[in-house]
């Protein structure tokens, strides 16, 4: 792919970072923010909403921290070429890894480069260890070009500055702010501002609380007011700001509502989905996706667990909240909840008849299994299925992408244009009153498309 010569934004791709970064032209983003997977050699599986989706991705790197270390400042390189000379680059990290990655961010930007180690403190129920409990993150801060960098001076509420200490205010008659501190007695003044005092590198900021509005369920989301303070920090209006690990979106969102220009990369179909979803939520007209898998080519390349998600999505279904012990079941259609069964691969006559005892155990009497192609044999296993009452579906993924199968609606273009069924929440279940109204609107219209055996009133 030929580098281009002018960067478009608005857009998020879908790709290898390091592939699209090398594309971008040199000294054209003013603001980089990047929260790569953390060397913590752990695997994380996440339900989306209450049952709508579950991705799975792994931050295990094969040969140890210098091969993670490798991997990033390959990255850090290309993110250096194409950053502004006013430009900063902020790197999320925590423990495992921040002492070797600031060594290696002194190496690729100079050591005179770096502005900050901003440490973001927040606070979480943790098991009893023999150690203190770790309760921040790092934010590696490092300027292309300092002192020739973008600031904006960070303002925090003075009541924050230090949270929890014992400590009264009050005003005194000349207007400014008197601090008393039972320590020690001491007493002193600071300077009444509006917009607060200038923030120090320790910011406190809570973790999303299980039911706030902006949590959607991703696995490592960052708080909407970690970001928007990063982005106001290190840009202007018109700047352009960009996440090559973009995951649900934050910085882009956090770019949007500060009158930034934005460009997100992430290599998971899933997670853009989900930042094409959430910036048409906060009032983007259109977002414009690049490197989504539209062949068959393109499915089969795809992780296990990203493909799983592409072929529910595009079934408008919802995943089974279980990754394994599923009986076979990856997830249900939408609102009959049919069981459906998601392979990689080929499908032969065992998977027939395996999925159709697990059909049986969910007491339905219908079920779909997608695949690239079926053998003969399974074809004729599902035939012996419906002659005992139980009806197999056998989809090909070459119909879903052309629209052509049962539950999916036909379109020209990428598969992110089929609405797809937002992640809920316990709370945000459909009550039994909408179920039945939007049962009953089900049935008016198929009425309407047939002579109706008489006039109905329909003013009450």
């Amino acid at each position: 792919m030929a580098p281009i010569s002018f960067l478009e934004t608005g857009v998020i791709y879908c790709d290898d970072n390091l592939h699209r970064l090398a594309q971008f032209p040199a000294e054209s983003v003013d603001l980089i923010y990047l929260d790569p997977p953390f060397f913590s050699n752990r695997q994380y599986e996440v339900i989306w909403g209450d049952e709508a989706e579950v991705r799975s991705f792994e931050d295990r790197w094969q040969g140890g921290i210098h091969v993670y270390i490798e991997w990033m400042r390959e990255r850090v390189i290309e993110l250096h070429r194409i950053l502004k000379p006013s430009g900063s680059l902020f790197l999320h990290c925590d423990w495992h890894a921040a002492h070797y990655l600031k060594v290696m961010l002194d190496d690729v930007f100079e050591e005179a480069n770096f502005c900050n180690d901003i440490i973001w403190h927040y606070r979480r129920w943790t098991a009893p260890s023999k150690r203190l409990q770790r309760l921040h993150d790092d934010i590696l801060w490092y300027a292309k070009d300092y002192g020739q960098h973008t600031y904006n001076t960070v303002y925090v509420p003075a009541a924050n500055v230090e949270k929890g200490r014992k400590e009264s205010y009050r005003e005194d008659e000349s207007g400014r702010m008197v601090r008393e501190q039972s320590l020690r007695g001491v007493r002193y003044e600071i300077e009444r501002d509006p917009r607060g005092v200038h923030a120090g590198d320790v910011w406190y900021i809570p973790f999303i609380h299980p039911s706030a509005k902006e949590r959607l369920g991703y696995p490592t989301q960052k708080p909407e007011e970690l970001m928007l303070r990063l982005v106001e920090a290190g840009s202007n209006r018109g700047d352009t700001v960009l996440d090559p690990f973009a995951g649900c979106g934050t910085t882009l969102v956090a770019a949007q509502r500060l009158g930034r220009e934005w460009i997100g990369i992430d290599v998971s179909p899933t997670a853009v989905e989900l930042m094409s979803r959430r910036m048409a939520k906060i009032g983007v007209p259109t977002v414009k996706l690049i490197g989504m898998p539209v062949t068959e080519a393109q499915l089969h390349a795809l992780k296990p667990f990203e493909f799983q998600n592409w072929v529910i999505q595009r079934m408008n279904g919802t995943h089974s909240p279980r990754k394994s012990g599923d009986m076979g079941i990856d997830g249900f259609s939408f609102f009959e909840h049919l069981p459906i069964q998601v392979k990689q691969s080929g499908v032969g006559r065992p998977t027939v008849d395996a999925f159709q005892t697990a059909i049986d155990r969910t007491g339905k009497k219908r079920g779909y299994i997608v695949g690239f192609s079926f053998s003969r044999d399974a074809h004729e296993e599902a035939a012996r299925a419906k002659a005992k009452g139980i009806t197999i579906e056998l989809l090909k993924v070459a119909d879903l992408l052309a629209g052509k199968a049962d539950l999916v609606t036909p379109e020209t273009g990428l598969f992110t244009e089929l609405p797809l069924p937002e992640p809920r929440t316990r709370e945000s279940r459909p009550s039994v009153e909408e179920l039945v109204a939007s049962d009953e609107g089900r049935k008016r219209s198929r009425a309407a498309e047939e002579p109706a055996p008489y006039d109905s009133d329909d003013s009450n």
